[in-house]
C-alpha cells in the first residue's frame, strides 16, 4: 500500500454490461475465443506485478446487477470498501458466484454486513434504483471500461500501474495549486 498521497477515493460499482443475462454469458461469447488467452494471460501478469498470485479466471461474466444493488447497501452502512473487497475476493480468487444468492450470502458475512438484509437489499427497488442512476451518470461522464479513474480533470480507463495514477494525481495537485496560487 502506498502512503504518498492523502486524497479521498469514491468507488462506484459499474454496471457495465447490463445486457449481460441472468446467468452470465462465456467470456469467449464478450472478448471472441481468440482474445480470451491473451487476455489471462495479461491479466496473471497485470495482477502478480501486484503481489496477487493466485487470481483465478473465471469462464463466465455475471449480471452483476444484484451485487451491485448490495454494495449500495453495504455503502449505507459504512461497508462498501469490506463488500467491495469481498466481492472482487470472491469472483477473482475464489470462483464464487455473484449472482447465487448462498454467494452473496457469503460474501456479505465476509464484509461484515447482516447477510439476510444485505440479500434483501440485493432485489430491492431502491438499492436497484441506485444501480441504474449510476449508470446513466457513468454514461454521461463518459465512461466505457471498468475502471474508470477521474483524477482532477483527467479520465484514467482501465486497470493501470500504481506510477500512472500516481502522476495523475501529482498533475492534478501542481493544476490545484498553481490555481491557488501556490
Amino acid at each position: 500500500m502506498h502512503k504518498e498521497f492523502d486524497f479521498a477515493v469514491d468507488w462506484r460499482g459499474f454496471e457495465l454490461h447490463p445486457e449481460t443475462p441472468k446467468g452470465g454469458l462465456p467470456v469467449a461469447m464478450l472478448l471472441g475465443p481468440s482474445r480470451v488467452s491473451g487476455m489471462r494471460e495479461y491479466m496473471r501478469r497485470f495482477a502478480a506485478g501486484f503481489g496477487i498470485e493466485d487470481m483465478g479466471s473465471p469462464e463466465r461474466i455475471p449480471n452483476t446487477r444484484r451485487a451491485l444493488a448490495m454494495a449500495e447497501y453495504a455503502r449505507e452502512q459504512g461497508r462498501v470498501d469490506a463488500f467491495r473487497d469481498a466481492a472482487m475476493d470472491a469472483h477473482w480468487r475464489r470462483g464464487e458466484n455473484l449472482e447465487a444468492g448462498e454467494d452473496l450470502l457469503a460474501v456479505a458475512s465476509r464484509a461484515e454486513l447482516d447477510p439476510e438484509a444485505a440479500l434483501s437489499a440485493a432485489d430491492d427497488a431502491t438499492h436497484q434504483a441506485r444501480v441504474d442512476a449510476i449508470r446513466a451518470e457513468a454514461s454521461d461522464q463518459g465512461v466505457t471500461g471498468i475502471p474508470t479513474f477521474f483524477v482532477g480533470d483527467e479520465v484514467i480507463v482501465g486497470c493501470q500501474p500504481y506510477e500512472v495514477l500516481a502522476a495523475a494525481v501529482r498533475r492534478a495537485q501542481g493544476r490545484s495549486a498553481a490555481k491557488n496560487g501556490g
